[in-house]
């Protein structure tokens, strides 16, 4: 049995998905993260209180910018940026679950994403951000409802606007966890799969 949770990562969800992995008791739980993403928020969750700040891995320009606003927004909703992703591995470990990780390198994906993207979409990307930034949880809460609302228009909608951002951070991603949870399935009867919710549906489509 393959479960897959869909998530909002600036959202507090962290105890609805460790429930659902408790009461599921799984052989491994999957998450959306590459190795060294999951080591910095285990380093992070593990450093005593009072330690200090770690510092910052090397970041580029535009993975700063994106980290910075999923990290503001996260606060906004009252949530740890990953704590989903948190909560399914310490929920998994309690059950005896294997934790993997399924995703490709996130810095390199947008690096290569913004260097194989035309000015136009370029400045479109950007005008967002800035958007973005100014609507706050008002902008969060319509993109969550648009595309709760019919995800396939939403995803296609984007795709006309920004097709390289969704060919790099949605198709590419999609064909390589999918690739990951087939190989899992191999091992194990019974996971967990917690993922971007942008991303449940196609990764569906390709299993």
């Amino acid at each position: 049995m393959i479960t897959i949770i869909g998530t909002g990562h600036v959202f507090n969800l962290a105890e609805p998905v460790a429930f659902i992995v408790k009461n599921t008791w799984p052989d491994a739980v999957l998450i959306e993260l590459d190795m060294s993403r999951y080591n910095t928020m285990m380093n992070n969750a593990n450093r005593p209180e009072g330690s200090g700040e770690q510092p910052e891995p090397e970041m580029s320009a535009i993975y700063r910018q994106t980290s910075k606003y999923q990290q503001k927004m996260s606060k906004e909703y009252g949530a740890e940026l990953g704590g989903e992703f948190l909560a399914a591995v310490n929920a998994g470990k309690l059950v005896g679950a294997e934790i993997l990780t399924i995703d490709t390198d996130a810095m390199r994906v947008m690096n290569e994403m913004w260097a194989e993207m035309s000015f136009g979409e370029k400045f479109r990307y950007r005008m967002s951000g800035i958007s973005d930034s100014i609507g706050g949880k008002k902008k969060v809460a319509k993109v969550h409802s648009d595309f709760a609302a019919d995800e396939k228009a939403y995803v296609e909608a984007m795709r006309r606007r920004y097709p390289t951002m969704v060919r790099k951070l949605i198709d590419e991603r999609n064909v390589h966890m999918a690739e990951q949870i087939n190989r899992a399935s191999e091992r194990f009867s019974n996971m967990i799969v917690v993922v971007g919710d942008a991303h449940v549906g196609g990764i569906c489509e390709l299993l």
